[in-house]
Order: structure tokens, then sequence, then C-alpha cells
């Protein structure tokens, strides 16, 4: 029996720093089973770190390295997969142009992920390039005509907006494009050691991947558990704790946690020695990551190699695409037009 084509798979981050634990439940775990599935092309988006860090373009360059640090040491396997960077393939800019001409503000403007992410940059305005990046996302997803996108909860209305933009598009100059699907991670959002929010750089409330052990015993210590908890011997609660949320996402023993969780709603734990274990839980799963990561800091020309192989193979599909999307728009035919006209004159 024949072997049917993989299905493909485009996903990606900006290059804003380090990833963290939120990536990796949310999405890095996820890719990694993925990876033996499915043909997988991982992004890294620096063009779309320009829309809210203009200023810090050495970090941007920083952190290309970083996240592919990252992937690497969390074992997505470019023999497997694809890392690509995006300035590195400019179909990305020219489809982001094409979509965006018949793209409406109203679109965009629907967009919740957009609405919070600007209320978040807390400025009076916001560049266009940063406004208009679900449509700089879209045209990722469909550059390599990818089947699936899989995404963090917080990121479905980009996925929708991109089925719509299709559909549009599709309807408009002919099928060109497929309409992906959104496949979210086994944990939808982490909540940052802070408890106020989902992890996040910005708001310096995550767990790094690259972090050491001493700096992850200590981010375990700040987290908050249950405020109305006076002293061990009190019952706690385990809905909202933010020690519970990260044991729930990285405790290897179902049946250890939920004693764990019985003896902290008795009163018969204190949050020190929950603490403890959460601290233990999580070296012992970054402990193999922080190994992987110094053997390639070792080697970087294994990680240049990682990148310029997976972004040379991106960039092939890219130009394929662009001429059925040129084509279907009628914009590479100028020189036939001139031909025709010199005849009739």
């Amino acid at each position: 029996m024949e072997n049917l084509p993989k299905k493909r798979i485009l996903t990606g981050v900006r290059p804003t720093g380090p990833l963290h634990l939120g990536h990796y439940v949310g999405a890095l775990e996820n890719w990694l089973k993925l990876q033996d599935e499915y043909e997988c092309f991982f992004l890294i988006s620096d063009y779309q770190a320009l829309g809210d860090h203009l200023g810090e373009t050495e970090r941007i360059r920083n952190s290309v390295i970083d996240v592919a640090l990252d992937w690497l040491s969390v074992g997505l396997d470019p023999k497997k997969c694809s890392f690509v960077i995006q300035s590195y393939v400019p179909e990305h800019a020219e489809l982001f142009m094409l979509l965006s001409m018949f793209v409406p503000i109203s679109l965009v403007d629907r967009n919740p992920t957009l609405k919070a992410e600007i209320v978040q940059q807390k400025k009076s305005d916001v560049s266009l390039g940063f406004y208009n990046y679900p449509v700089s996302q879209a045209a990722d997803i469909l550059l390599p005509q990818a089947d699936l996108v899989p995404v963090g909860e917080d990121q479905l209305p980009h996925i929708e907006l991109t089925r719509e933009i299709v559909r549009k598009f599709n309807k408009t100059y002919g099928n060109i494009f497929k309409e992906p699907q959104a496949l979210v991670g086994r944990i939808p959002r982490l909540i940052g050691i802070d408890g106020k929010a989902k992890a996040s750089k910005s708001l310096n409330n995550c767990i790094f991947l690259s972090d050491s052990a001493e700096n992850v015993a200590k981010k375990v210590k700040s987290m908050y558990t249950d405020p109305t908890r006076l002293k061990s011997t009190d019952p706690g609660h385990i809905e909202g704790n933010v020690v519970f949320n990260y044991l729930d996402a990285f405790h290897t023993d179902p049946a250890e946690l939920e004693i764990l969780k019985k003896k902290y709603t008795e009163g018969k734990i204190g949050d020190g020695e929950v603490k403890n274990i959460l601290t233990a839980t999580l070296n012992t799963f970054l402990s193999p990551i922080r190994e992987r990561r110094a053997f390639y800091q070792d080697h970087p020309e294994a990680v240049r190699e990682a990148l310029l192989g997976g972004t040379k193979k991106a960039k092939e599909l890219a130009v394929a695409t662009m001429l059925e999307v040129r084509k279907a728009m009628k914009i590479t035919e100028y020189e036939d037009i001139i031909n025709i006209k010199k005849r009739i004159l």
C-alpha cells in the first residue's frame, strides 16, 4: 500500500527572549510528538518581533539563537522537522503585503487577542506592523500550505482569522490555499508564578527552560499558594493555587499527586514542603534539557545547520506558493502584455 504524504504543520514563536515552561506545556510538548507524525515547519518570526521591539534589534538577533537552542534542548530534531528564520524567506513579507490589500480593517479589529495585546502595550498608539501582525501570521501559515497549526488557547482567534482570509482569497482568486485547523496543546495556558496572568516573558512571571536549578528554587519559593491559609495545619485550597497548577502540569505520578492534594486540603502538609516537591519536580524535568542545551552551546555549527537547512526547505515551498498566488492574482504577466502590444503596433 502506497504511503500517503504527511500532513503539514506550521507554527512558531517571536524571538523576544528565551522560552519558558508555559511555552513547553502549551506548545513544545506537543511539537515533540508532532515531529514524528507530520511534516513540521517551526518558524522564528523575527519580522513580527519588530512590531513591538523595534528598538531592540540586537535582542531579537540574539533571541533567534536562544529560541533555536531551546528547541534543540527540549528534543526537537532537525532531521525530523524544519527550523525556519522568517526574514530569510522574503516571500513571507510579500504574501503579507498582498493579503493586507484585501483584508478589511474590521476583520482585524474583531480579534480579541490583538485587542488584549494592544492594551498590554500601554501606549497611546501602536505601530501599523504590530496592529497588522495577525495578517502576517496568516501569511506565515498559508505560505507552506499548512494543514494544522498547533497553538495556545489565546491564539485561536488568529487561526479563525486565517480561515476567513482563506475563504475570501479563494472566492476571489480560485482555490489556492487550504483552510488550516487549530491544534491546542494538553494544557492550553500555564498561569504565571505571580498567579495574576499567563506565564509571560514581558510580565517577568515565568520559569525559563534555561533557568539554573538555583533560579528555579528561588522562583518557586516566591510563588503564591493559598492566601486564606494562615498556618500549615489550616485546610488548603487547590483551585487557583499556583504551586498545584505547576504540579498538575509537570508531576509525573498522578496517584502520588492526588495524595499530596488530599494532604494539603486536610492541613497535613505545609506550603514550604509542597514548594520543595515542586522544585524537585521541575529540576528533574529540566535537567536533561540543560544538558542538551550545554551540548549545542558547545557546538554552534549544529545550531547554524539546523537553522539554515530548515530555512532552505521552507524557501522552496514559499517560492512555489508565491508562483501560484501571483498567477491567480494576474500580477506576473506584464511581459506577455508588452509583447502582445508590440505585435499589435
